[in-house]
């Protein structure tokens, strides 16, 4: 009988060895993007660029090493003249006109995109070779924005510099190519669950209901009433009834606590089947 001997990475990171069950693989994870309960990805572009650490979600530069270190606090905003962020403009209510959407946090409605998807097509295109990145010239608390065509003035202060883009994959001496395992230059030991919550339960309540819309039920129990509208349950709920939908709120004690979830999460939380408590 022939062997299939897959030598591409795509093919090699889809392998199942045998006994691992489905989980060991970074395609099952939660998210993967996002955080999930295994690891957070967003860990592994930290170091993309030689002599800096960023953020694993936001484009600000954690720390630099050697001449670098003066970058720190500085932020990242474009890489091979695109951009790393963008402006989020949108309805503040259902149904108002799109605005440009500011809080105390972003005032100028600048909010880095997810790296994964800023990022790979520089990996792929410039994976250890230079490229030109291009900073604040000082140091950056809160996002700001530059124009998306570099070419266009911005009343903010930059500087380019060329970077070294580090491979994403360990490389073999002996095969003399690129094997299917991350590179430690890029992530070191526990940085891949560093960010996640502690303790775990925390996953459950963190960053109100949107955070983990695709990984944990939301509104459950739902029908629709007389009017048109729908009635449900926030899956969190202490009790379901009255039928409503309560806004996530650490505070609000119809809801189930950190402290219920610490000291017993299998107890209290339900399981959701076709969108229904079910015991």
């Amino acid at each position: 009988m022939k062997k299939i001997d897959p030598k591409n990475l795509t093919a090699q990171l889809h392998y199942r060895a045998a006994g691992n069950p489905p989980s060991t693989l970074p395609d099952s994870a939660i998210s993967n993007c996002f955080p999930g309960l295994e690891f957070d990805f967003r860990n592994v572009w930290r170091r993309l660029f030689e002599g800096i650490l960023l953020h694993e979600a936001d484009n600000y530069v954690v720390k630099g090493e050697g001449d670098l270190q003066r970058l720190k606090g500085h932020r990242l905003v474009r890489v091979a003249n695109k951009n790393t962020m963008k402006q989020a403009i949108g309805p503040q209510l259902p149904g108002g006109a799109a605005q440009l959407l500011t809080t105390p946090f972003s005032p100028e409605g600048a909010w880095a995109m997810e790296w994964s998807n800023s990022m790979a097509s520089v990996l792929h295109e410039f994976a250890g070779k230079k490229v030109p990145c291009t900073f604040t010239k000082n140091p950056a608390e809160l996002p700001v924005w530059v124009p998306e065509d570099p070419a266009e003035p911005t009343a903010v202060e930059l500087e380019t510099l060329e970077l070294t883009v580090k491979p994403l994959f360990a490389w073999s001496e002996m095969a003399q190519d690129h094997l299917a395992v991350i590179d430690e230059a890029m992530v070191q030991v526990g940085e891949l669950t560093e960010s996640l919550c502690s303790p775990w339960q925390n996953d459950y309540r963190e960053c109100a209901c949107y955070y983990w819309a695709a990984s944990r039920p939301d509104y459950v129990n739902v029908q629709p009433d007389d009017q048109g509208l729908s009635q449900g349950n926030m899956w969190l709920a202490i009790d379901r009834e009255p039928r409503e939908y309560i806004p996530d709120n650490g505070r609000d004690t119809r809801l189930l606590s950190y402290e219920d979830l610490f000291r017993d999460w299998q107890g209290k939380l339900k399981f959701i089947i076709g969108g229904k408590d079910s015991e």
